[in-house]
């Protein structure tokens, strides 16, 4: 079968596909026959970071990150055998690869009628949005700020926000997916690329945002919680600017609060909300309240796949396929 790996930090030139061994399930595992991989933008900081002491530094040889969709082709000891031949989706550290080995206990679930871009949002990225929703306590008429709103988890947040019960979505991208966020329901798209951005919002939100779902970092951080509202909450769940930053304590004076989201920290502390948002997310998916968008690239050009992430070049989510 083939894999990807990389023996060197740097551009996406590094990353190779080689032959290896269909690997056998452990205790607890399952082995999956791809259908597809969703890849995620982290895997571009992971790949590039040569400082050992960084949080993105990543020991050589390197794996990528994923969402697989596939079929259960065999079970491992104490995993149930009920599971071969079923159709599912994960979250995986090694996911770019033929076949994939992946603990059973977070297995999705997919319904017959979804196909794999949509699959692909069910155990990482559909997650994190409808989980970042959660955390920052959406209530019903509140105005909401995304910012990357068209990136993987941005499209969704989007389109989540508004059927939670947002009362107005703005949402930022780059100029030409601008009408990509009004498509997908965003009341208000603006040009993160323009330094007034902020004060775009403020135009659209003149007494501010009450919740804003934020995964650039550095100073968009900071400058979302300016944005906030008295009593206005951040959700942090990814810094794909590079920069983790700091949050300014006079920032919060207003009553202002900064969450930050894991989803493997979810995933812990409440495993049945995050096994519920899953099946959620299914049912919005298959009912067509939810629009997937995802672009697909063949494995073997998994170098050409990196370089749009890094380009941020993509709309929706990439989607690798076997």
């Amino acid at each position: 079968m083939r894999r990807v790996r990389f023996h060197a930090h740097g551009g996406p030139e590094v990353l190779a596909v080689e032959e290896t061994a269909i690997p056998e399930p452990g205790p607890g595992q399952v082995l999956i026959r791809a259908e597809a991989i969703g890849l995620n933008y982290v895997d571009v900081q992971l790949r590039r970071e040569t400082d050992e002491n960084s949080i993105w530094y990543r020991k050589l040889p390197g794996t990528l990150t994923g969402d697989v969709v596939g079929t259960v082709e065999r079970t491992g000891p104490g995993a149930d055998p009920g599971l071969a031949g079923i159709r599912v989706a994960a979250l995986h550290e090694d996911a770019c690869a033929d076949y994939v080995v992946a603990d059973a206990n977070w297995l999705a679930s997919v319904p017959a009628g979804l196909d794999a871009g949509a699959a692909s949002m069910l155990p990482t990225v559909g997650a994190v949005a409808l989980g970042a929703l959660r955390a920052g306590r959406l209530a019903q008429g509140d105005t909401v700020l995304v910012t990357a709103g068209a990136g993987a988890i941005g499209h969704l947040a989007v389109q989540l926000a508004r059927h939670q019960g947002a009362g107005q979505v703005i949402a930022t991208a780059s100029p030409a997916k601008l009408g990509f966020l009004k498509d997908l329901g965003a009341d208000v798209a603006i040009d993160y690329t323009q330094a007034d951005w902020p004060d775009q919002v403020r135009a659209a939100a003149p007494g501010g945002v009450q919740l804003a779902l934020e995964a650039v970092g550095g100073p968009v951080l900071q400058q979302a919680i300016e944005l906030l509202a008295p009593l206005g909450r951040a959700v942090v769940f990814g810094a794909s600017g590079g920069e983790l930053g700091s949050v300014p304590v006079r920032s919060l004076f207003m009553l202002k609060s900064v969450t930050g989201f894991s989803l493997l920290a979810y995933r812990s502390l409440d495993g049945a909300q995050a096994r519920a948002d899953i099946a959620e997310l299914a049912r919005l998916l298959e009912a067509g309240e939810l629009r997937a968008v995802t672009t697909t690239v063949p494995l073997a050009d998994i170098g050409g796949a990196h370089q749009r992430l890094e380009d941020r070049a993509v709309t929706g989510r990439l989607l690798l396929v076997p």
